[in-house]
């Protein structure tokens, strides 16, 4: 894969905004590879992400951020420059259902995820052998035999041994407690079985059914304290009928259920997304 510098800025709108950003790269001879641009007309806020390719510029990341930093200061920027060959460390949390792991591994093992899974945590011993046949460190932690608090204190100190860059939840049936939630703030992606904000909390294919509707579907979502309520990053939706049971319901929205979170956790490790408010 080829090797790129992602520059990625949000601040507020202003004249001569891209033209900077233009003339400093041109000066340094960089070769953009792709680029994006926005901005929200509501709070008059920019959003850019430039991919660069590494190759062309004769300077190391640690100097092309030295000489971009007084431009950042002069409009303001929330900004980083990272280098696509430097992996994060991502960290999954699992319960039961084994479907969204998997496809994370499967991808992750095809090399269409690239980052690094130092290791999966779950509450159920079961998933193992998941863990064992990708060769990555399993840890069980066990919830119905201690206190919640003691469970989520083991899990925030593996999270904190294995440095991760980003927990996801594949489908970790555990409410996070609010300290931990504020720590993680965006970076630690869930996956919510149904089209947010319809359907929030438990058995939402069963409310879903309950009310009657045609279109089922799943969320990817930033964890914070407010259930289900994070910022969305994706969202995935699928046809049903009046045939369908709950139990349908539940088989078919699997798939969107693994699109979404796959391509949610996807999209934050290359740095497509910038949380602005929700």
């Amino acid at each position: 894969m080829q090797q790129t510098f992602r520059l990625v800025i949000d601040c507020p709108d202003q004249v001569g905004l891209v033209a900077a950003v233009s003339q400093f790269l041109a000066l340094q001879n960089a070769t953009i590879v792709e680029a994006n641009h926005h901005t929200d007309q509501q709070t008059s806020r920019f959003f850019m992400r430039h991919e660069i390719k590494a190759d062309s510029i004769n300077m190391s990341i640690d100097s092309v951020k030295q000489a971009f930093a007084p431009i950042a200061e002069k409009f303001s920027m929330n900004w980083k420059i990272v280098d696509s060959h430097k992996k994060q460390k991502v960290v999954l949390l699992a319960s039961h259902e084994s479907h969204c792991l998997m496809d994370i591994l499967h991808r992750w093992h095809s090399g269409e995820l690239q980052c690094d899974i130092p290791c999966i945590i779950a509450n159920h011993p079961q998933m193992k052998q998941f863990a064992d046949w990708h060769n990555i460190p399993f840890h069980w932690v066990d919830f119905k035999n201690q206190s919640k608090e003691a469970a989520f204190a083991e899990v925030e100190n593996l999270i904190d041994a294995y440095k991760a860059d980003l927990t996801v939840l594949a489908r970790f049936m555990q409410i996070i407690p609010d300290h931990l939630c504020q720590k993680l703030a965006g970076k630690a992606i869930n996956i919510h079985h149904s089209f947010l904000p319809s359907f929030a909390g438990a058995k939402p294919y069963q409310q879903a059914y309950n009310r009657g509707v045609k279109l089922i579907g799943a969320t990817c979502h930033y964890v914070t304290s407010d259930l289900d309520e994070g910022p969305i990053i994706e969202q995935e939706v699928m046809r049903i009928s009046h045939n369908d049971t709950a139990a349908d319901m539940v088989r078919k929205g699997k798939n969107c259920e693994k699109t979404a979170l796959a391509n949610g956790v996807r999209y934050h490790l290359e740095d497509r997304v910038i949380i602005h408010d929700n």
